[in-house]
C-alpha cells in the first residue's frame, strides 16, 4: 500500500506537528470573557473530537470553586472517552498546593508555570536560579508520585533570550534531566520578531535535539502568525493557539489562520486538524465568548470570501481569476458577491445565478444602475434585497411617469405636528404646497391633496399600509412599503423601496399618482 492509496499517511520527508488549543485557558484571559462549566465542556468535546486538536489547556489551578467544577467535567469526559492526557492545566510552583488541586479536579497533565527570564526569577521571585530549580524538581517529583505527566511552561522565556540566554540554558540543562513530556515556550509580551523567533527556537533545537519543544506565541505586534510559522520553519514541535486569537490584550496567535498558513505554505509538516470545522467552532467560541468576530478577520470573518467589486466578479466568471488556495469551501463556507455601489452586471449575474432569476440584458443593466444608487446610500445590499429591488426596478419601468416629486422637506419635532412641504410635476405643470399631520407621511398626503383639489382631483383612499424587510435583513436592510389603493370601486396596490421607511412611502405614491 503506498501513500496515494491511504492518504493518512504522510508522504515521505513530512513530519507531523501537535497542535495544543488554549482557548479555554488563554484565551479566557481575555477581557470580559468567563466561560461556563457546560461551555467548557461543549468546546473541549469539540476541540478534541470535530476540530481534532492534539492537546487543549482548560484552566489555570487554584482559580475558583467554578473552575474547579469545570475542570472535573472535562476531566470526566475525557477519561471516559480516551483523551485524559490530551487535557492539560496550568499550575504552580507553590509547595504541592497546585498538585492537589489538580488530584481534586481528576486532571493528568500539568503545565508548570516556572520563570523563563532572569529579570523575572530575580524581581519578581527574589530567588536564585539553584532554589528555582530545586523547588521545580520537588515539584515534579510530587506529580509524578501521583501519576501525572507534566510539561514546563519557560514564563517571559522570549525576554529571558533576548537579555538572558545564559540563564535560559542553564535552565534547559536542568530540565534536560528531569521526566518531562515537553518544554513550552512563550513569548508572555508579545515582543518577538519572526526573525528572532527563528533564531531562538533554532538554537534550542540544536542544543537539545531529544527535547520536545512548542512555542506559545502572542500577537501584540499582529505577527503571531508570521512568529508561529518561523517558530515551525526552525524545528518547534508543536504550537499553542486559539480560537478566533483570544488572550490577553492582543490575544494569542489564531488557530484558523495558522492551520491555513500551515497547510498552503509549509509542506512539510502535517497537522491533525480538520479545516472543515474551524469556522463552526469560530463561530460558537464567539457565541459563548460574547466578543465579535471583526468581519474582515482572515478565513472565519464574515467578509473574507466576499467579492465587492464587479471586475472581481466578472474575473471569477471568466476563469476564476481571482481565486487563490484559500478557498471557502475549505473551511465549510462559500464566496459571497456583495452587491454595492462598486458592483458590477457580474456580481448581479452571480446573486441572481443563486437565486434562480433570469433577467434580460436591459434589466439587468437597469436593477445594476439601482443597486450602485443604494450602494451610496448603504454600505452593502444583501442577496435577500435583491428580488425587492427587481420588483421595484421593473415596477417602475412599466410605470409611464406623467407624475413626479421634485422636492420635499419633512420635518418632526417634539410636542409640534410634523409638517411636510413638497413640490410636484403634473404632465408640465409644477406645483409647491406645504402642510401639517399626525406623522410625517399624513403630512406630505395632506399637502399632495392640496395640489390636486387646485386640479379639481381627488386622491384614492388608502385602505392598508405594509412595511417590510427582506427575509434575513438586517437593521439596516431595505424597506419596502406597500400601499393598497381603492379608486372608483377599485383597489390596487403600489409598492417603494428605499433604506427609509418614509421615503420607500412616497416612492410608492408616486406610482399611485401614475396609475390614477
Amino acid at each position: 500500500m503506498n501513500n496515494k492509496e491511504n492518504k493518512n499517511i504522510p508522504p515521505l520527508g513530512v513530519r507531523g506537528l501537535e497542535i495544543m488549543d488554549t482557548t479555554l485557558r488563554d484565551g479566557e484571559q481575555t477581557s470580559g470573557v468567563s466561560f461556563s462549566a457546560a461551555e467548557k465542556l461543549a468546546l473541549a468535546q469539540m476541540l478534541l473530537t470535530e476540530v481534532k486538536v492534539d492537546r487543549i489547556e482548560i484552566a489555570s489551578a487554584r482559580v475558583s470553586a467554578g473552575e474547579l467544577e469545570a475542570v472535573q467535567q472535562v476531566t470526566h469526559w475525557a477519561r471516559e472517552n480516551g483523551f485524559w492526557d490530551k487535557v492539560e492545566v496550568l499550575t504552580f510552583v507553590d509547595g504541592g498546593a497546585s498538585v492537589q488541586w489538580m488530584l481534586d479536579a481528576g486532571a493528568k497533565v500539568m503545565n508548570l508555570l516556572t520563570k523563563g527570564s532572569l529579570n523575572h526569577l530575580t524581581h519578581q521571585l527574589r530567588k536564585t536560579p539553584e532554589q528555582h530549580f530545586a523547588e521545580i524538581a520537588h515539584e515534579i517529583s510530587l506529580a509524578i508520585s501521583h501519576g501525572m505527566l507534566v510539561n514546563v511552561y519557560l514564563e517571559d522565556w522570549s525576554n529571558g533570550m533576548r537579555h538572558s540566554p545564559e540563564y535560559v540554558f542553564q535552565f534547559l540543562e536542568f530540565l534536560s534531566t528531569q521526566p518531562l513530556q515537553r518544554i513550552l515556550l512563550p513569548d508572555t509580551l508579545g515582543v518577538l520578531t519572526h526573525w528572532e523567533t527563528h533564531r531562538f527556537i533554532n538554537e534550542i533545537v540544536e542544543r537539545f535535539p531529544n527535547q520536545h519543544f512548542d512555542f506559545h506565541g502572542h500577537n501584540d505586534y499582529d505577527l503571531g502568525v508570521a512568529n508561529v510559522m518561523e517558530a515551525v520553519r526552525a524545528g518547534a514541535h508543536g504550537l499553542h493557539l486559539t480560537v478566533n486569537g483570544m488572550g490577553e490584550r492582543a490575544g494569542n496567535a489564531p488557530l484558523a489562520s495558522t492551520i491555513a498558513v500551515l497547510k498552503d505554505f509549509m509542506p512539510d509538516v502535517k497537522t491533525n486538524v480538520a479545516e472543515d470545522s474551524l469556522y463552526t467552532v469560530s463561530k460558537i467560541v464567539e457565541t459563548f465568548s460574547g466578543l465579535r468576530i471583526p468581519a474582515n478577520k482572515p478565513v472565519v470573518g464574515d467578509n473574507v470570501f466576499t467579492q465587492t467589486a464587479g471586475i472581481h466578479a466578472d474575473g471569477d466568471k471568466k476563469n476564476n481569476l481571482y481565486f487563490s488556495a484559500l478557498m471557502p469551501e475549505r473551511f465549510g463556507r462559500k464566496r459571497v458577491y456583495a452587491l454595492g455601489k462598486t458592483s458590477g452586471k457580474a456580481n448581479i449575474e452571480n446573486n441572481l445565478r443563486e437565486l434562480g432569476i433570469k433577467l434580460s440584458d436591459e434589466d439587468i443593466k437597469a436593477v445594476t444602475q439601482r443597486v450602485i444608487e443604494l450602494g451610496d446610500l448603504k454600505e452593502v445590499v444583501t442577496k435577500e434585497d435583491l428580488p425587492y429591488i427587481i420588483s421595484d426596478v421593473l415596477d417602475t419601468k412599466a410605470i409611464d411617469s406623467k407624475v413626479e416629486v421634485l422636492n420635499y422637506v419633512l420635518t418632526h419635532s417634539k410636542d409640534l405636528k410634523p409638517s411636510a412641504t413638497l413640490r410636484v410635476r403634473i404632465v408640465d405643470e409644477y406645483f409647491e404646497e406645504n402642510a401639517q399631520g399626525d406623522g410625517q407621511y399624513d403630512a406630505f398626503m395632506n399637502a399632495l391633496r392640496k395640489i390636486y383639489k387646485q386640479k379639481k382631483m381627488t386622491l384614492p383612499q388608502l385602505t392598508d399600509y405594509e412595511v417590510r424587510i427582506p427575509t434575513g435583513g438586517k437593521s439596516d436592510a431595505l424597506c419596502e412599503t406597500i400601499i393598497t389603493w381603492n379608486w372608483e370601486q377599485k383597489e390596487f396596490k403600489t409598492r417603494g423601496l428605499d433604506s427609509d421607511q418614509t421615503v420607500s412611502a412616497i416612492k410608492a405614491t408616486q406610482k399611485m399618482l401614475n396609475l390614477m
